[in-house]
């Protein structure tokens, strides 16, 4: 039988632990269709042999599905994707990655060692999430790898100089692994022959009680943040690290997002929700610390997401409008996902005091963010479950 009709089984048969019993986490594909123009686009199950499934493809790195059971065994998918390949190729950056710049740019451009580089901007002289033609529309090579205990793709590709203006050789992989753990690990790294500016991230949409179900006012939310970045009327950061204290911005302790996102602050209200970047804590010496958690108390689903990235950009799905089709078959409506994107800050490059984005020849951006996913029981404790890692 051909290639495009056959589920053909990569395994990646992990060495656990003495104490555990063998099991093995599986790397299957098929074919997922054709592009637009003739090329042909891949989709990867990853099986970590605990319950966890992740369903990717190599076109824009695209998360179709996670599949999950939630607290009484009943498995639902609780990533949010497009009914057909077409809608994606219409609709880039739906759940895909997201470079080379996540989030925004102004001023048409960048400065670099004195130098200005003019990027592919629009009328006001913004370039968003890398501009036309970004990462999550572009076919990537895929590759099985082979890392103990997981389950493992990874996406590469190389964006030449010049494009959408940006300087240097960007040669970039994204590695997408899972494991017994039930979670899902994305290892970025990229490269450059020339000085230029990387942020790299990935646009997935959740809703834990499963993509179907329609909004996510009553599921919760904790961020582990103390202040963010306010936003200008182009949906710019002024540059101003805020307190979130005394504002809807405090997710510090639980909270129910639909009771946050509809807060009359002038903040939330121009963006019509949560469009916002998070200051995240550094504790010293946790070398991935837990950025958010949520959990849906209908399900039980909870989802813990640990990053080494310095913010996390907080978006309900404010734009979603009743024209676009699920993969569910639905159409999805305005706070019906939340979207935790784990990156730096927009515009960095206009504000000194930010996090560097520039990346040097002879150096590697190196970072990873995980997704873990947990069957939580109900608590007695207020807002949310009582997972040791979320308090």
């Amino acid at each position: 039988m051909g290639r495009g009709s056959l589920w053909r089984t990569a395994a990646l048969v992990a060495a656990l632990a003495a104490s555990a019993p063998a099991a093995g986490q599986t790397v299957t594909s098929r074919s997922f269709g054709h592009l637009a123009d003739g090329r042909e686009v891949h989709e990867y199950l990853l099986d970590g042999g605990a319950g966890l499934k992740v369903r990717l493809l190599d076109y824009g790195g695209i998360i179709r599905a996670i599949e999950m059971p939630d607290r009484k065994g009943r498995v639902e998918n609780v990533a949010l994707s497009l009914d057909s390949l077409a809608a994606h190729e219409k609709r880039p950056n739906f759940s895909a990655i997201i470079g080379r710049y996540a989030n925004r740019l102004s001023g048409g451009g960048v400065t670099l060692d004195g130098v200005f580089h003019k990027l592919a901007a629009n009328a006001k002289g913004i370039i968003s999430h890398g501009g036309e033609g970004g990462f999550g529309a572009r076919l990537w090579q895929a590759s099985t790898v082979s890392l103990p205990g997981r389950a493992a793709v990874r996406l590469r590709l190389v964006s030449p100089a010049g494009e959408n203006g940006f300087p240097g050789t960007l040669d970039t992989s994204v590695t997408f692994s899972v494991g017994r753990d039930n979670t899902l690990r994305l290892d970025y790294r990229a490269t450059t022959d020339a000085p230029t500016v990387v942020n790299l991230t990935h646009h997935l949409f959740f809703n834990l009680a499963g993509a179907a179900s329609g909004g996510i006012d009553r599921q919760r939310i904790r961020i582990f943040a103390d202040r963010f970045t306010p936003l200008d009327a182009d949906r710019l950061p002024t540059g101003e690290l805020k307190p979130v204290e005394g504002t809807p911005f405090d997710l510090r302790d639980w909270a129910e997002i639909g009771a946050r996102m509809r807060s009359p602050d002038p903040q939330i209200a121009a963006a019509h929700g949560f469009d916002h970047n998070f200051v995240l804590r550094s504790p010293a010496g946790a070398r991935l610390p837990v950025a958010a958690c949520a959990y849906d108390p209908a399900s039980g689903r909870a989802l813990i997401v640990r990053t080494d990235q310095p913010g996390l950009q907080l978006y309900t799905a404010n734009g979603f409008d009743g024209s676009l089709r699920g993969g569910a078959g639905r159409m999805l409506r305005q706070g019906d996902g939340f979207a935790l994107e784990t990156q730096h800050f927009a515009d960095s490059p206009r504000h000194p005091d930010f996090p560097s984005t520039a990346l040097r020849p002879g150096e590697v951006f190196a970072s990873s963010t995980s997704f873990t996913f947990v069957a939580a029981r109900p608590s007695d404790a207020p807002g949310g479950p009582d997972l040791p890692d979320c308090r």
